[in-house]
């Protein structure tokens, strides 16, 4: 149930954050030009209205997500910095400094799971449309990168081990009596496991890793055998079967067992040559620098995620982009719609040489994206995804879009406010300049 609006109107005779604060920070400007009134409008539809718990403000609940992704920070930072932070508390909405922290890190996630991936979406829109004219551009920019699951590297061990532990787990709340722990056999098991890639230990290694595998499937099997009818691990257990039939060829491969819809992805990269999480598709506009679309997939070619980030942007914008510039992952397609695709590849003859001389410049702005990708990852926590199962990998890049482009229009007002000053200054210095005497 929504908290009922309060009205603002008689405020503290001595203190307003308002008026306290500094009126030329970034934050303060970017709390006045985003549009609160929509997202209270969007949202208040998803709360029951006559009965419950009341909920948290709206306004307070986007702008700590806002925040969190802006400040690149976790939900348990963002709420204790929160009751730390006047500029942070303006932002979401308040008028007067509140000493304790304004919510569980937890209402963080039931909200996130409340407006789904549309509420993230509709994010991102107001995003795009703070940015004003510099979000109408025509001409955009794709590329594909990967957005890594919170996992450790696999490896077959490693799935093999956690398996054990997770029957252990469970027998020991079932109230199930196994007929080994394998205890002392495992830690045996793992000394013999060690230097597998040394000539002299090689044989043994493989030896201990069968056995372990082993293991693990007799406790598997055992757990079916003795848990009653009707039991909650059905899912748990075929997942272990699975993951214990799986072999270096297999298809469809888990890589985690509280993941195992990550997928590997190979980018052909030198220093990473395989990342596990899934496909991101970012769309950004060539010359004025917003991200007008950002997409989750699985582990598409690149060229099949353009219908569907053509499609977000219209839903974004209301209209179907001019032009996209590509690499060359994306062939295939030369146009989608009413949008013309182009990739690298030598010209027709029937194209005249402004015609070529344009392309050419298209092709080298498009490859500005890849340090604008470096950006999400680094500053907006796009690098390694915490949040869970596909919801989470759809939310989370919608979120890093979002705050990527609050972010450049926080850059955009820091840079208004220096060059105000620098004119001021100039202005003074020419005054107080002594009259030169013929």
């Amino acid at each position: 149930m929504l908290l009922p609006a309060k009205k603002d109107a008689q405020r503290s005779l001595f203190f307003s954050l308002e008026d306290s604060l500094n009126q030329q920070h970034p934050l303060y400007i970017l709390a006045n030009k985003v549009d609160w009134a929509m997202f209270d409008r969007e949202f208040s539809p998803l709360y029951c209205h006559d009965n419950g718990a009341l909920a948290k403000p709206i306004r307070l609940m986007v702008g700590l997500l806002l925040l969190k992704h802006i400040r690149d920070l976790s939900d348990e930072s963002i709420v204790e910095q929160w009751s730390e932070n006047n500029y942070y508390q303006y932002f979401c909405g308040k008028q007067e400094f509140v000493p304790y922290q304004p919510c569980a890190s937890s209402e963080l996630v039931h909200f996130r799971h409340r407006i789904g991936v549309w509420g993230c979406e509709l994010i991102l829109k107001e995003s795009i449309r703070i940015n004003g004219k510099d979000g109408d551009q025509e001409e955009i920019s794709a590329d594909t990168t990967v957005q890594e699951k919170n996992i450790t590297f696999p490896t077959d061990n490693k799935l093999q081990r956690k398996i054990i532990d997770k029957c252990k787990k469970i027998a020991k709340e079932e109230g199930i009596e196994l007929r080994q722990s394998y205890s002392r056999t495992l830690k045996k098991l793992s000394v013999q496991q060690r230097f597998n890639r040394h000539p002299k230990n090689r044989k043994k290694a493989r030896s201990a890793n069968r056995k372990v595998k082993t293991i693990a499937g007799r406790l598997v099997r055992e757990l079916e055998r003795k848990l009653a009818e009707g039991h909650p691990y059905g899912h748990l257990l075929s997942l272990y079967d699975k993951v214990l039939k799986q072999n270096k060829n297999s298809k469809n491969k888990i890589y985690s067992l509280h993941e195992p819809q990550v997928q590997c992805i190979s980018k052909g990269k030198e220093h990473k040559k395989y990342e596990f999480g899934n496909k991101v598709s970012i769309l950004y506009t060539q010359t004025t620098g917003v991200i007008v679309g950002a997409l989750a997939f699985k582990n598409e070619y690149d060229g099949h995620t353009l219908p569907d980030a053509i499609n977000q942007y219209k839903r974004l914008k209301g209209k179907h982009p001019k032009t996209i510039y590509a690499d060359r992952g994306y062939k295939g397609r030369s146009k989608i719609g009413e949008t013309n695709i182009y990739i690298p590849k030598p010209f027709s003859k029937k194209l005249s040489q402004y015609q070529q001389r344009k392309r050419r410049k298209g092709h080298k702005r498009r490859a500005a994206i890849e340090p604008i990708i470096g950006h999400l990852k680094e500053d907006h926590r796009l690098s390694r995804n915490f949040y869970k199962g596909d919801f989470g990998d759809a939310i989370n890049v919608l979120l890093a879009a979002a705050a990527f482009n609050f972010k450049r229009m926080m850059n955009k007002y820091k840079e208004k406010i220096a060059y105000i000053f620098l004119k001021i200054q100039a202005i003074c210095f020419l005054l107080m300049k002594p009259k030169l005497a013929f």
